[in-house]
């Protein structure tokens, strides 16, 4: 078993969330994970990218070839289509669709969107409305993941135990919201599949 997992976005956006919540249910499954170093997380809205290696043998390689990657994970759209090489014939891009802009030249989302849906394995989720109806609207990252849960070679329970292990030192309620998150996401998904 292998999973090659690119995650994009911008800073601020939860990538390292979703990155610790992967791994974390990995290494709980006694799975070995490499990941990649995280460019352009300490600024807010600069992109922010990651590799992520899950697999059931060693890992010699942190970094993931072009044409490799199983899924890209996308909390923002732009940022999922600029790792577009990465993504193998017969992977999956899951996106946020909500743009987060912070150029004067971003693209019309619209073009973005049929750009996306030109890929013939695509989740396209308004995770950020998602996030608001069950008043969490920072889980939408979280949402994000649930989205892309059918596609990690992970057991939808053993991230339900990540997400409880990253969120309890803040409480039964961030723990509740993001397992809820989580679960929308996912319920998502299984209706686009």
């Amino acid at each position: 078993m292998k999973t090659d997992i690119i995650l994009a976005g911008v800073g601020g956006q939860g990538i390292l969330t979703i990155a610790a919540t992967i791994g974390t249910a990995a290494l709980q499954n006694n799975l070995h994970i490499k990941q990649s170093e995280v460019h352009g997380m300490s600024q807010r809205g600069g992109d922010v990218q990651s590799h992520l290696r899950i697999s059931d043998k060693p890992i010699a390689s942190d970094l993931i070839g072009n044409g490799s990657a199983d899924i890209i994970i996308a909390v923002e759209p732009m940022e999922g289509l600029r790792y577009l090489p990465f993504l193998s014939k017969n992977g999956w891009l899951v996106t946020n669709s909500t743009p987060f802009i912070n150029i004067s030249n971003y693209p019309d989302n619209q073009d973005i969107t049929n750009e996306i849906k030109s890929i013939k394995n695509h989740i396209i989720i308004d995770a950020d409305a998602m996030a608001k109806e069950i008043k969490a609207s920072r889980s939408s990252n979280i949402v994000v993941l649930g989205a892309a849960s059918p596609f990690l070679n992970i057991k939808f329970e053993d991230l339900e135990k990540a997400i409880r292990t990253i969120f309890e030192r803040k409480g039964e309620e961030i723990v509740n919201i993001n397992l809820k998150a989580l679960k929308l996401g996912r319920e998502f998904a299984e209706t686009q599949m």
